[in-house]
């Protein structure tokens, strides 16, 4: 629900700015302001799937709760960026960065319940707590900018 809202305020931002420039279509050289608007939203409407599919595995193979806080995180971040990309370009890549950084994070926990399910397998070793622990100890250090 929030990545959609999320994303229907960019549109909005992006219908807005078409409306306030002169001419007719999304093919309007020489405004810049329209120019960054639309690149922002391409920008975060191509990083959505890649964030979905992380956050998806991320929750159902390592943990739910660090997972979800990692997706607030990121939908925040990406409000920074489309924000910070509104303004200088330079304002846009602390938003960048942090969002790579919540990406790895969710990647990171991907791979370790993937993991776990294999030394489950072929082991009979169960890690979960474990991984879950660690998880819950380093999600809030997503905060650190």
């Amino acid at each position: 629900v929030l990545c959609v809202s999320l994303t229907a305020f960019f549109a909005s931002k992006l219908e807005h700015e078409s409306k306030h420039c002169n001419g007719k279509g999304f093919q309007r050289p020489g405004s810049s302001a329209f120019d960054r608007v639309y690149t922002a939203n391409q920008n975060c409407g191509h990083a959505y799937p890649t964030f979905l599919a992380v956050l998806w595995c991320a929750g159902l193979l390592c943990s739910q709760a660090p997972a979800a806080f990692a997706g607030l995180m990121y939908l925040f971040v990406r409000q920074k960026y489309f924000v910070g990309y509104l303004g200088e370009r330079t304002q846009s890549t602390p938003g960048y960065l942090f969002g790579k950084r919540i990406i790895l994070f969710l990647f990171l926990m991907s791979v370790a319940g993937i993991l776990n399910y294999y030394l489950i397998f072929f082991f009979g070793s169960d890690f979960e707590m474990h991984i879950k622990t660690i998880t819950s100890a380093i999600s809030p250090l997503l905060l650190i900018p």
